[in-house]
């Protein structure tokens, strides 16, 4: 697909390192984008981490532009949209009180059962992200490197995730990052927020086109691709600047037609 009318992204290991801004190349290159097309940030993150990550990087931008950014925390459950001064929350899908207790509870206990629950962290390992309750084994502000040697086979978090499931059968838990396992309501994941973004703008997944460093089955990213949405595998923040440095001049050829 060279003309998509919507273009999507993962948020972190696909525009930036995990939990670390935006480079300036990736900036410039999401508003070149929202030039021609409807940009959109899907991710688990929550959204303290898209203000700090991309909404500050994204400089005084023209409201034009900015009001083509769509950005969608904790997959798609919350929904924040540029009113002309700021980008502000849209809606809010949040859990309940007793859904975070419950959720919050059977993390630490089965992860201590586990032996798995580390004590020296980078900072909290569980955080209530409103719509969405988040496990870190290695705390919020782990480095990339001590994330990605923790469980590079993925069978701590299956462990985990298997033993927490049947402690909360009305929610949905799933392995998040590197090192995460998250905990939304049942059938909530970005394909969530891929047909909230349809309902919002009209347009259709086929002229979508999503970027994602995890793409393969059992991906957080997976999702997309298995709602049909035309999808990109990326290696890392540089590999997505490359592929839209592509992008960009064919958007700009077909305009040129």
């Amino acid at each position: 697909m060279t003309t998509p009318r919507l273009v999507a992204f993962d948020l972190d290991d696909t525009l930036a390192p995990s939990k670390s801004p935006i480079d300036d190349r990736i900036a410039r290159q999401l508003l070149a984008l929202a030039e021609t097309v409807e940009v959109a940030i899907i991710s688990g993150g929550n959204e303290e981490q898209f203000r700090s990550q991309v909404i500050s990087r994204l400089g005084d931008a023209d409201a034009t532009l900015l009001a083509r950014i769509h950005l969608m925390p904790t997959c798609g459950t919350r929904y924040l949209h540029h009113d002309g001064v700021e980008f502000a929350l849209v809606y809010a899908h949040d859990l309940s009180a007793a859904q975070k207790t419950a959720a919050l509870t059977a993390l630490e206990e089965e992860a201590q059962r586990l032996d798995i629950w580390e004590t020296e962290t980078w900072g909290p390992i569980l955080e209530d992200r409103g719509s969405q309750i988040t496990f870190s084994a290695l705390g919020q502000r782990a480095p990339h490197d001590a994330k990605k040697a923790w469980d590079p086979d993925g069978s701590k978090r299956i462990a985990l995730r298997d033993a927490v499931a049947p402690r909360v059968p009305d929610l949905e838990v799933r392995a998040g990052g590197s090192t995460s396992i998250d905990i939304t309501r049942a059938g909530i994941d970005k394909a969530y927020g891929m047909a909230e973004l349809v309902a919002r703008t009209g347009i259709p997944l086929a002229d979508m086109l999503f970027y994602g460093d995890r793409l393969d089955e059992g991906g957080n990213d997976y999702p997309v691709k298995a709602m049909g949405v035309p999808s990109v595998a990326v290696e890392g923040w540089q590999d997505t600047a490359d592929h839209l440095d592509a992008l960009l001049l064919a958007l700009r050829a077909s305009e040129a037609v």
